[in-house]
This record gives C-alpha cells, sequence and structure tokens, in this order.
C-alpha cells in the first residue's frame, strides 16, 4: 500500500511562471490564527511591487485548520492550501517550494512573531540577484526581541554550539522568517534529510558549505506565549541532526561542492574546509586515545617492564583509535575493507611503536628515571606519533582506491543517518 500523497486546493490558473514571490506558512492545528495571519499577509504582499501567492500548508491538522484554509483558498485568487499526511515543517517546506513555480520561495510562521515590515529587505537581495538566501535573525546588531530569559539562553546556545562544531556563520538558525530563491532550492533541498525542526539548520549550513551567499535581516519578533513546541525533544533532535550532518561532511557523502559547482559558487567545505573538519574530529580521539595509553601504561607498569607495558598500552589504543576514527573522522562504514584497515593502521602502529621506544630507550639510556618522567616522555612521544597517524591515515589507510579505466564504480559502504 502506497503512502497518501498530499493533495493540494485553490485556483491554480493563478499560479502561472509569472509570480515572484511564494510565501509558505505551515501549520497544525491552528485554527485560532490561520484566517488572521493570512489576510495580514495578502494585505502587507499587496503593498509590494511584485507578483506572490500564499500557500497554506497544512500538517496533518485535526482541527478546523483545513476547513478554514480550504476556505481561504477558494475566497482568494492568490492563496492556496497543500494538505499533507504527516507533520513536520520541513517537510511541508520541501513539498511546496520542490514543486513551485516562483521565482523567490519564503516561509513564516502562522503566529507572525516576525514584524512583517522585514519582510521587502528579506526578499530584495534575492529578486536583485545579490544573495542567494535570506533569514530574519533575532540574535544581530539591529534586532529587536521580546522573550523570557529561557528562550534566550536555548537560542543563543544552540547557534553557538552550531559555530562550534559545524562552523556556522549565521547567526540565528531556527527563526521562522527565511526565503530563498527557486533555482537555488532545487540544487540544495534534495540534500536535506530533516523533515522537522532541525531543516532549517541544515538547509543553511549546507547552503554556506556550498559556498551560497546568505543575508541577514535584523527582526522585530515578540514570542508565541501559546507555542507548543516541546523545546526538550527539539534540542535532543537538534543535537542528533548536527552528528549526522557533521558525518556526512566528513565523509563527503553530502556533494556539497557538486552544489556549489553547478550554480558557479566556490565551495566553502572544498580543500581547507573538510581538512579542517577531519583534524577536529581526529584531534578529539587522539587526545582521548592519549589519555587512554597514559592509564593503561600506569596500569600496566605495576605488573610488568615500561616497554611490555608501552606495548602492550600502545596496542591496544591504535586498534581503538582507528575503528572510532575510521567511523567518526573519516566516515568509513560498513566491514567492507575494516580487515585492511586495521592491517594498515597496525603498521602505523609499529613505526609509532618504535618512535616511542626509542623515546624510552633515550631516557633510560641517561639514567634510572621515574615512572612520572615515563609518562611524561612517552605523552610526548605519543602526540607526535598522532599527527603521523593523521597522515597516514588521510592519505594511506583510509584513501579511496582510484578506479582503472573502464572499471565498474566501487561505492563506499551506505552510511547509518
Amino acid at each position: 500500500m502506497t503512502a497518501a500523497q498530499p493533495w493540494e486546493s485553490g485556483r491554480p490558473e493563478t499560479a502561472t511562471a509569472t509570480t515572484m514571490l511564494e510565501v509558505v506558512i505551515p501549520v497544525y492545528n491552528e485554527e485560532r490564527d490561520l484566517a488572521a495571519s493570512v489576510l495580514g499577509v495578502r494585505r502587507y504582499l499587496a503593498s509590494l511591487p511584485w507578483t506572490f501567492r500564499v500557500t497554506i500548508a497544512d500538517n496533518a491538522s485535526t482541527d478546523g485548520t483545513a476547513v478554514i484554509a480550504r476556505r481561504l483558498a477558494h475566497t482568494y485568487d492568490d492563496v492556496r492550501v497543500v494538505h499533507l499526511a504527516e507533520k513536520g515543517r520541513g517537510r511541508a517546506l520541501k513539498r511546496v517550494w520542490s514543486g513551485s513555480d516562483a521565482t523567490v520561495l519564503v516561509y513564516m510562521d502562522v503566529d507572525l512573531s516576525t514584524d512583517l515590515k522585514a519582510l521587502l529587505p528579506l526578499v530584495a537581495p534575492l529578486i536583485s540577484g545579490h544573495s542567494d538566501l535570506a533569514i530574519g535573525t533575532r540574535l544581530g546588531h539591529g534586532s529587536r526581541v521580546q522573550r523570557g530569559p529561557k528562550r534566550e539562553l536555548i537560542s543563543r546556545g544552540y547557534n553557538l554550539l552550531l559555530r562550534g562544531t559545524l562552523r556556522a556563520h549565521f547567526t540565528d538558525a531556527q527563526c521562522g522568517f527565511k526565503a530563498i530563491r527557486a533555482d537555488v532550492a532545487r540544487e540544495v533541498l534534495p540534500l536535506v534529510e530533516d523533515n522537522a525542526w532541525f531543516f532549517d539548520t541544515e538547509l543553511l549550513v549546507l547552503a554556506e558549505r556550498a559556498g551560497l551567499r546568505i543575508h541577514e535581516v535584523p527582526v522585530d519578533w515578540v514570542d508565541d506565549p501559546d507555542s507548543t513546541v516541546d523545546i526538550v525533544r527539539t534540542a535532543i533532535d537538534d543535537v542528533r541532526g548536527i552528528v549526522r550532518v557533521g558525518r556526512g561532511l566528513m565523509s563527503g557523502r553530502l556533494p556539497v561542492s557538486d552544489v556549489a559547482e553547478r550554480l558557479g559558487r566556490a565551495s566553502a567545505d572544498a580543500g581547507s574546509g573538510r581538512l579542517g573538519m577531519q583534524v577536529a574530529m581526529f584531534a578529539l580521539v587522539g587526545v582521548a586515545s592519549t589519555l587512554a595509553y597514559a592509564v593503561l601504561f600506569l596500569l600496566l607498569r605495576g605488573a610488568t617492564s615500561p616497554f611490555t607495558a608501552n606495548l602492550l598500552a600502545l596496542l591496544l589504543t591504535a586498534v581503538a583509535n582507528t575503528a572510532v576514527n575510521r567511523r567518526l573522522t573519516f566516515g568509513v562504514r560498513g566491514r567492507q575493507g575494516a580487515v585492511r584497515h586495521q592491517l594498515r593502521g597496525l603498521i602505523v602502529f609499529a613505526i609509532g611503536l618504535g618512535v616511542t621506544s626509542g623515546s624510552l630507550w633515550l631516557l633510560h639510556a641517561t639514567g634510572s628515571p621515574s615512572a612520572a618522567a615515563e609518562v611524561v616522555v612517552l605523552t610526548v612521544a605519543n602526540l607526535v606519533v598522532t599527527v603521523m597517524r593523521f597522515v597516514a591515515m588521510r592519505a594511506w589507510v583510509f584513501a579511496r582506491r582510484t578506479r582503472a579505466p573502464g572499471a565498474p564504480e566501487s561505492r563506499p559502504a551506505p552510511g547509518v543517518s
């Protein structure tokens, strides 16, 4: 049995290729605010010098939202409604934006928390061709925001997390006031996997990595006290989304450079961008491995010689290090090639063993050092070995095999998102 397909109502004869703006309002059980919101948006759009259409994206509402939406669509030529069988803001925007014939695609929250006066500066840079996407920001200079300290703290903390993990440069990922050029949407949307609240963040991160220009507009914003968003669940889903997107970018599974090439942009994820993410993840794994090595060495040192303790501690951490870096740093999944990768990793381990053992031998050649001195020398030597391991892993251990001319293409094992 196939899933139920979304359906539309309205006046299709008005949906011509000359429509400049399509404003999408995703809704779920909004019978109280829907009519006033749509009429307010229509009034403002009528003051702008461009043709427009307002689309109500009904996410499986169970109250009277669908009836009100259909009534509005039948009353006004420039209003239509799309009904979806499942919830999800991202799902609704993908559905409407992917099938739109408008030049610029906009979405805003039904509660109109953002003052509509920001709509003109939001879409103007896209229409002129200056920018590719535009977002309203509640955290930028010039914004005026009314909301409680809890939501303010969560919002700022989330955007700070994006900067630290995904190297995002935009200031406000989740403000429900965004626009995108249709040609850009056609290229980026197929890469966006999330269908719910993380959709905004994922769209912006991928666009930024593809070298697209994101225009930010300071907004006047008033918090909706009746919002039904589950903050804790949304935060957990967002963290999962950050991990998934980070892995996809590091492994190359998300081809943002291809999008950049097709749109004539210089990908921000090319060259040092992807290398930078690999270095950051490898460094985290390296720090954990070094600490684990030091602990293991001290535990084993009491039962055996320092040379044997060094051998066993280095061997155990090397196997674990290769496995973790294989998955997290270089995005290699599945069992295919795992044995080969570990064997190559052990060769690198042998070289590292020579470096650390040589350092230990030189230390003992100077006298009878304490266990603390041994730990310090071996930890420093291991840091040197760690750098060597990264270079070896990137250039050899996990290097992609090149195809011979005419040979079938070899694809990496599918990842787990």
